[in-house]
């Protein structure tokens, strides 16, 4: 089954929710935008998380060492990198942070980065995040704009790199819609944040356990028909 991640969090009782509901990953953001919190919020909302959930922060342009100390005060399992994610500074958090890190790569449509480039970052990451960027936005603009990405077409393009490490997938995902992006490209996590939201930041507890509904839906539709060509 592909695991969740909530991303996005602002408030004490989402973070306990998703936890109830047995998500992979929860994740608060330090990397500007409506969902933006300081880490005095961060430790505060996450402080009842324990393992198998583990806590993602969202970062920018944020220096090494302050990354690093984020992750050993907040007890990280997982730095996401939205802007910058070359393979030299993703190199140099997980040394210096010691947590997994995963490169993000923003699309509109389904151009990827030159293949130099990607290989990069795939070479230095421990997860690819795929996510939509807002059309006319800028290049290291923030996700969690609502956007949804042309999945089926991206299967093909994305077809080479999946055997390097996980694939991550964000991007306009809602119970609505988030079984159709399984079945295009079988995410190793599908990740959310407006799209169970009544607000930005705010989170609707019904449409949280809606979006795990319909992932544990669309994992056992694709178990059965993998079963079925056998």
């Amino acid at each position: 089954m592909a695991e969740i991640k909530f991303c996005g969090m602002t408030r004490k009782e989402d973070v306990l929710e998703a936890v109830a509901l047995g998500v992979g990953y929860v994740g608060v953001i330090f990397a500007g935008g409506p969902r933006d919190i300081s880490h005095d919020t961060a430790a505060r909302i996450l402080a009842d998380v324990r393992a198998p959930t583990r806590r993602v922060a969202v970062f920018a342009d944020q220096d090494v060492e302050t990354i690093a100390e984020a992750v050993r005060v907040l007890e990280l399992d997982v730095v996401q990198l939205h802007t910058r994610a070359t393979g030299d500074r993703v190199r140099a958090i997980r040394e210096r942070a010691g947590a997994h890190v995963w490169a993000v790569v923003c699309l509109s449509g389904t151009v990827l980065p030159p293949k130099d480039e990607l290989r990069d970052r795939l070479d230095s990451a421990d997860g690819l995040m795929i996510d939509a960027r807002k059309p006319g936005s800028a290049a290291g603009s923030l996700g969690g704009t609502g956007v949804a990405l042309p999945w089926r077409e991206l299967a093909g393009p994305l077809g080479s790199w999946r055997a390097r490490l996980p694939l991550i997938l964000a991007g306009g995902l809602r119970p609505e819609n988030v079984g159709e992006a399984i079945a295009a490209l079988s995410p190793d996590v599908v990740d959310v944040s407006s799209g169970i939201e009544s607000a930005p930041g705010i989170k609707n507890h019904e449409r949280m356990r809606s979006f795990v509904g319909a992932v544990r839906s669309a994992s056992r539709s694709g178990r059965t028909s993998a079963g079925s060509r056998v």
